[in-house]
């Protein structure tokens, strides 16, 4: 069965001292959930299992992360997290700030019979 793209949120975060890919990470996912909310779930009474999260994180060093622990903070839907090359070190002061990016897409499968309402101007 084919999937509808429902969301697609960005989110950055970083670390600034213990060069933690993993916390950077998590940092950026949570910037992304941030900027979105789902209340088509509530209006159309669907579970939150019919809803495939898609995570991509973006990092200079990919293999670093650890992806379990990234799936652990997703709260809803059925999660995959994939780590790609990408994001920023950054020297400071002796140290290396790390930067991740982080997309978060949500699908749903097609749905019928939505009916938008009138809003009235």
């Amino acid at each position: 069965m084919s999937e509808q793209r429902v969301i697609i949120e960005m989110g950055m975060g970083n670390d600034l001292h213990g060069m933690d890919y993993t916390k950077a990470a998590k940092r950026a996912i949570e910037d992304a959930f941030r900027h979105s909310s789902l209340p088509l779930f509530g209006v159309l009474e669907l579970p939150h299992d019919a809803m495939r999260v898609q995570v991509t994180v973006a990092v200079q060093e990919p293999d670093a992360l650890d992806i379990e622990a990234l799936r652990a903070t997703l709260p809803r839907g059925r999660a995959e997290v994939r780590a790609v090359h990408g994001g920023l070190n950054v020297a400071s002061n002796g140290e290396t700030i790390v930067i991740a990016t982080a997309s978060v897409e949500a699908f749903l499968p097609p749905q019928t019979g939505w009916q938008l309402k009138s809003q009235g101007v």
